[in-house]
């Protein structure tokens, strides 16, 4: 699948990217994680990676940040190649994991002092520094506090704080949110933009929650290792064209035949529903009462989402593709176990 990417965002300045890819991929064995992907990251720019999980994300951050070596195509971080000059890629990017790995018998200042060792800091600018950061993320008040006591929430940002010790010039952020609730996860992605203004940096996030995508100034979609859509979430949303109308009735399969054969649409089982597009969905909801002639339980009518654009790309909804992928990685994991016995 081809996908015309959109104009990356230029700099006052006239400087290259921040992220450069090119013909990215990542083979383990005989499975394609990541399929030969090509985008570019702007400076000051937050850019999300959008799919579900096992679509290549992770992988791609991993090879980005040179943890993982990629089987072909190249890549730049900061202008630095990230095969070539990993040490240099290493010292201007921030990485904030999906796992936890703070250091929880340690307070929170010692595991940012730490951090701070580690990647060579100047010791006179570490006590201004941290408390720089840890004012940023609310926990200054808690720098002499261990670790261990700390919610869900105060972990992730205290590892956004550590992963910004060393002043990165790109900070990486892997399913930042992941397993915190709602509240939390919208306070986190304020910290986040406030991090973007005051710290004059590019974010580079991965995610499957729709909601977070938003606050994106641009997001790729992923899937099965492709990028499938590039753009902002506005003008991606806007390409839908289409209200979503979702139904539930007492014979799915009958309406799906029943939608094509009166209405000439399309439609799917998504999440257990039927689910189609349609322009002016809530003026087309009464002629559907009156046409379809099977029972409708329940209907509801909404505005384009980024799963709209998800579904239109892939044929599915971001929640679906998880559920395949697993099973995809399930099976794999069984050939790999019994040696492709059946």
């Amino acid at each position: 699948m081809s996908v015309t990417l959109s104009a990356m965002p230029t700099t006052s300045d006239g400087s290259g990217p921040a992220i450069a890819v090119r013909g990215l991929t990542k083979t383990f064995g005989e499975i394609q994680a990541v399929r030969g992907v090509d985008f570019e990251v702007a400076l000051r720019e937050v850019f999300g990676f959008l799919g579900p999980n096992g679509a290549g994300k992770t992988t791609t951050i991993n090879m980005l940040c040179t943890l993982a070596k990629p089987t072909s195509g190249s890549a730049s971080v900061a202008g630095h190649d990230i095969v070539t000059e990993r040490d240099d890629v290493r010292r201007n990017i921030g990485l904030v994991f999906q796992d936890p790995t703070l250091d929880g018998y340690l307070t929170a200042a010692q595991n940012l002092r730490l951090h701070a060792e580690l990647y060579g800091v100047q010791s006179s600018l570490v006590a201004p520094r941290m408390r720089q950061v840890l004012e940023m993320v609310g926990l200054w008040g808690r720098k002499d506090t261990p670790v261990a006591t700390f919610s869900g929430g105060m972990r992730r940002r205290l590892e956004i704080a550590r992963g910004l010790m060393h002043s990165p010039r790109v900070l990486f952020l892997d399913e930042p949110t992941i397993g915190l609730d709602p509240q939390t996860r919208r306070s986190i992605w304020t910290y986040i933009r406030e991090l973007k203004e005051r710290e004059e940096i590019t974010i580079f996030m991965t995610t499957h929650y729709m909601d977070e995508a938003e606050w994106c100034d641009r997001i790729a979609i992923m899937d099965h290792g492709l990028i499938v859509a590039l753009d902002s979430p506005e003008t991606l949303k806007a390409q839908v064209g289409t209200d979503r109308i979702t139904i539930r009735t007492s014979d799915d399969d009958a309406a799906i035949a029943a939608i094509a054969a009166r209405f000439g649409i399309e439609a799917r089982i998504a999440e257990g529903a039927i689910t189609f597009g349609v322009p002016g969905g809530e003026q087309f909801v009464p002629r559907l009462f009156a046409e379809l002639g099977i029972p409708i339980e329940a209907v509801s009518v909404s505005r384009p989402t980024l799963d709209d654009v998800f579904m239109s790309y892939t044929g599915t909804t971001i929640r679906d593709a998880e559920e395949d992928q697993s099973k995809h990685r399930n099976r794999v994991m069984m050939q790999m176990m019994t040696g492709g016995r059946r």
